[in-house]
């Protein structure tokens, strides 16, 4: 991932931001985004930090097999590590929404999406002067804000 997968549109003010290469899930960090995806940026926020406090579960509609129904949810985890990150690239995008002199108060999350980035390559010791691959994923975020009209 290079750039911003998104492309401005001409004449609508729009705030972005994005987190490389982050060492979290790429399937724990799809089904938060699109539980965060249309909110706002007060209700995303207040969301996320319900899914840290274990309050609020986020619905696995792709990756559930074998995930226990929580209330209110249905098929639901909560992806503590994924949240905090995106937490922060929320931060950050809305930081750049008022740089750009756009109103927080109206801001809407336009577009929340989640590529996989490089894997890390390690190698664990083991017994008898083996080695095990020990590799871990990471993820590229990315979150375009816009005020609602």
């Amino acid at each position: 991932m290079r750039g911003y997968t998104f492309r401005e549109s001409k004449g609508k003010a729009v705030a972005r931001a994005r987190g490389v290469e982050m060492r979290i899930s790429p399937k724990k960090t799809y089904e938060v985004l699109n539980a965060i995806r249309g909110r706002s940026l007060g209700q995303a926020r207040d969301f996320l930090e319900g899914v840290v406090k274990l309050e609020r579960p986020v619905p696995f509609r792709r990756y559930n097999q074998e995930t226990a129904h929580k209330p209110g949810a249905g098929p639901g985890r909560f992806p503590q590590k994924v949240a905090r990150q995106v937490l922060q690239v929320l931060a950050n995008a809305e930081s750049n929404a008022e740089y750009e002199g756009m109103d927080t108060d109206r801001l809407v999350i336009q577009i929340a999406s989640a590529s996989r980035g490089q894997i890390q390559k390690a190698s664990m010791p083991r017994a008898h002067g083996r080695a095990t691959a020990w590799n871990e994923q990471t993820t590229n975020v990315e979150i375009v804000l816009a005020e609602r009209e």
